[in-house]
């Protein structure tokens, strides 16, 4: 989470440019792979993840961070949450 709006902006117009860590990157490159098609996910991705330094626990907690995110919004635009 951050309050820089120019860092927020950059990563929804393209976050392969944004202004981010490399460590960051993996772990968005990884986010939007589970989020576009989970089952895309591979062993090269854990490797990837634990190249940037993440452990098997880090690596849970990404996965499952990403999964909540992409299932709540799934809950809410199927009940149609804010779009009032």
């Amino acid at each position: 989470m951050t309050l820089d709006r120019e860092l927020v902006e950059a990563l929804e117009k393209d976050y392969t440019t944004a202004p981010i860590t490399p460590q960051e990157r993996v772990i968005v490159d990884y986010v939007v792979k589970v989020t576009k098609d989970a089952t895309r996910c591979s062993k090269s991705d854990i490797e990837g993840l634990r190249g940037a330094g993440f452990d098997d626990r880090g690596i849970l907690q990404i996965t499952l961070i990403a999964s909540w995110f992409n299932y709540i919004n799934r809950v809410a635009d199927s009940l149609g949450v804010g779009r009032e």
